[in-house]
C-alpha cells in the first residue's frame, strides 16, 4: 500500500482485497499507512460483483432490510447502494446467513457484526476506499 500514492481526506484508508476476502484498515497518511485492522469479509458473487476502484465513505445507518424480512447492521456506504455491513440476521436476531470468506453477496461487503460496527463507529466520511 505504501509503495503506491494512496491519499485519503481522513487519517484512515481502507483496502478491500477481493482475492483474499479481507477488509484492511490503515491509519496514517500517504506513504505512511499502518495496518490497524484486517477483517475477513464476504464480497459480491460473480453475477453481482463488488465494484473495483477507488471510492469514498458516504452515509451510514444503524440497519436496513426490515421491510424485506431481515436486518443488516451498521452499514457504511462506499459507492451508491454498495455498503460495508454486518452478516444477515433474521428479525428475531438469529443469524440468517453468517458465511464469510466467500463471494455470495449482491455486491456489498459483509463483515462480522462487531467489525461492521467498528467501521461504523470509527471510519469518518470522505475516507478513501480502494477495492481490488
Amino acid at each position: 500500500i505504501n509503495s503506491q500514492n494512496f491519499q485519503s481526506e481522513t487519517d484512515y484508508f481502507i483496502w478491500v482485497d477481493l482475492k483474499n476476502f479481507r477488509v484492511n484498515i490503515f491509519k496514517g497518511s500517504s506513504k505512511k499507512w499502518e495496518l490497524i485492522k484486517s477483517y475477513i469479509c464476504t464480497i459480491g458473487k460473480p453475477a453481482t460483483p463488488t465494484p473495483k476502484g477507488t471510492y469514498t465513505i458516504g452515509i451510514k445507518g444503524l440497519y436496513f432490510g426490515v421491510e424485506r424480512g431481515y436486518k443488516c447492521w451498521y452499514y457504511t456506504q462506499f459507492k451508491g447502494n454498495y455498503l460495508f455491513h454486518s452478516i444477515i440476521y433474521n428479525l428475531d436476531g438469529t443469524v440468517r446467513d453468517g458465511r464469510l470468506g466467500m463471494a455470495l453477496s449482491d455486491g456489498c461487503v459483509r463483515l462480522e457484526r462487531v467489525n461492521a460496527k467498528w467501521i461504523y463507529d470509527n471510519i469518518p466520511e470522505k475516507t478513501k476506499v480502494y477495492i481490488s
